[in-house]
């Protein structure tokens, strides 16, 4: 079933010259594309919209932080089963528990700055596509 998701590659991906990188390897796979790519640096506003569900938590505030400290690229990601696939992608969190081939596994060094994001469930790439892509929403 084809999808469409949101992914960020976060300020640390941009600061350590990873865009192309990661942007290669989503254009690698078979069946996906990229139909909108910008870097921009996240306002709080726009990181309150985002991260609302965590609102509260011990490290929302400095993932906002850490968020807004410079730029990320955003892209909407289509495909067949592209949001399970990019988030395989992506690899665990965790730099450590990620398998060698995720981009967190070659690339990833802590937990708190994990270079990319991507929307976990359909739900979630609706709702964060309205904030960073309305007009794909």
């Amino acid at each position: 079933m084809s999808q469409r998701t949101l992914v960020l590659l976060k300020p640390d991906a941009v600061r350590r010259g990873l865009i192309g990188e990661v942007v290669g390897r989503v254009e690698r796979k078979a069946g996906w594309r990229i139909t909108a790519l910008e870097l921009r640096t996240l306002d709080r506003a726009v990181l309150e919209q985002h991260y609302a569900e965590h609102v509260g938590k011990p490290f929302y505030e400095p993932l906002v932080e850490f968020m807004s400290s410079g730029p990320v690229v955003a892209m909407v990601v289509e495909g067949e089963r592209v949001i399970e696939g990019v988030r395989t992608l992506a690899g665990p969190t965790d730099p450590i528990a990620a398998t060698p081939g995720s981009i967190r596994g070659d690339f990833g060094t802590i937990v708190r700055e994990n270079l990319i994001h991507a929307s976990d469930s359909e739900e979630s790439a609706e709702r964060e596509l309205k904030i960073f892509f309305p007009a794909f929403a």
